[in-house]
C-alpha cells in the first residue's frame, strides 16, 4: 500500500510567475509540473496524476474560473488553490463556490503560500489515511473483503482488456478453531497476522492483490501469470508457513483461473471464479489439508 509522492500542477500564463512558483515548489519539496493556460492544464491532467492544482484566474483562452468548474465536474478529488491579482475580478466567495479549496492574492507571500499548500497536503494525507482504514483489515494489514469486491471487478476487466491470465487463490488456515480453543484467541490472532505477513512477502507489489477474506480465509488475486507461476506462488505460501513449524495447523489453498464467457456477464463470471476456487479449496481440505489444489475447469459442479 505504497503512497504516491505529492504532485502539484502550476497553471499561469506568465512564464516568470511559473518560474518563481516552480522554484518555490522545489524548495518546499513537492514534485510539480507546469501549464500556461487552462487547455494545457486539462491535457496534463488527462495524462498524469496530481494532488493539487495551483492556478491563476485571469488567463487567455480558458480562464481559471472555467478550469475550476471543469475540474469540479471531472476531477472533484483534486484540491485547487487559485491565484488572483489586485483587481479581484473574482471574489473569494466566487472561487470557493466554484469548488476551490483556497485562495491567495498576487503578489503572494512565500510563507503564506507554503502554509496554505501544507494545509492542503495535510488534508490530502488525512483523507489517504481514512481511505486506507476503510479498505484494510485491522488485524493483518491486508486489504479487506469490502475492497476485494471492488478490486476483483477491476482486475478481471483489466485481464480481459489486456488479454492476460488472472488466477484467484483462496487460502484457509487449517484447524484455527482448534488453536483458538487450545491456546486462546490471542494465539489465533497472532497466527492470522503471521499469515498476512507471509502473503505480503511472497507476492509482487502492485501486481498481485492480497485480502483477508473473512475469519480464517485469505485470498490473493494473481495477475499476468501462467498456471505454473500461480501454482508456484501458492506453494511458496505453504512452504513459508511450514517453515514456522507450528503445531496442529497448515495452509490449504484452492486455485482457479478466471474464465471469460464473452457474454458481458462480469458478475456471473466473477461468481463462477470464486465458486471454482472455493471448490478447489474444499478438495484441498478433503485430501489431507496443507496443500494446493488447482481447479479443473472442465469439472462439473458436484451435486449436493
Amino acid at each position: 500500500m505504497t503512497e504516491a509522492p505529492m504532485r502539484i500542477l502550476l497553471v499561469d500564463d506568465d512564464p516568470s510567475i511559473l518560474e518563481i512558483l516552480s522554484d518555490m515548489m522545489a524548495i518546499f519539496g513537492y514534485e510539480h509540473d507546469t501549464a500556461q493556460n487552462g487547455h494545457e492544464a486539462i491535457e496534463k491532467l488527462k495524462s498524469d496524476f496530481f494532488h493539487i492544482v495551483l492556478t491563476d484566474m485571469k488567463m487567455p483562452g480558458m480562464d481559471g474560473m472555467e478550469l475550476l468548474r471543469y475540474m469540479n465536474s471531472n476531477y472533484p478529488n483534486i484540491k485547487v488553490m487559485v491565484l488572483t491579482g489586485y483587481d479581484r475580478t473574482f471574489s473569494y466567495t466566487d472561487v470557493i463556490k466554484a469548488g476551490a479549496s483556497d485562495f491567495i492574492s498576487k503578489p503572494f507571500n512565500t510563507d503564506e503560500l507554503e502554509a496554505k499548500i501544507n494545509r492542503l497536503v495535510r488534508e490530502i494525507e488525512l483523507l489517504r489515511q481514512l481511505e486506507i482504514l476503510s479498505i484494510s483489515d485491522g488485524l493483518t494489514g491486508l486489504y479487506n473483503r469490502r475492497y476485494f469486491d471492488t478490486k476483483i471487478f477491476e482486475e478481471v476487466r483489466r485481464a480481459h482488456r489486456q488479454n492476460h491470465n488472472l488466477f484467484l487463490a483462496l487460502l484457509d488456515v487449517d484447524n484455527l478453531k482448534m488453536i483458538n480453543d487450545k491456546y486462546g484467541h490471542l494465539s489465533g490472532d497472532k497466527l492470522l497476522k503471521s499469515v498476512g505477513d507471509l502473503i505480503k512477502h511472497c507476492i509482487r507489489e502492485d501486481v498481485d492483490w492480497p485480502f483477508r477474506y473473512g475469519g480464517d480465509e485469505f485470498c490473493v488475486i494473481l495477475s499476468q501469470v501462467s498456471q505454473e507461476q500461480a501454482l508456484m506462488t501458492s506453494e511458496r505460501f505453504i512452504q513459508s508457513f511450514n517453515e514456522k513449524k507450528l503445531p496442529l495447523t497448515g495452509l490449504s489453498i484452492g486455485l482457479a483461473r478466471f474464465i471469460r464467457t464473452g457474454q458481458n456477464k462480469w458478475i456471473e463470471d466473477i461468481a463462477d471464479l470464486i465458486r471454482r476456487a472455493d471448490r478447489a479449496l474444499y478438495k484441498a481440505k478433503q485430501s489431507g489439508r496443507n496443500r494446493v489444489v488447482v481447479d479443473r475447469e472442465n469439472d462439473k459442479p458436484e451435486t449436493e
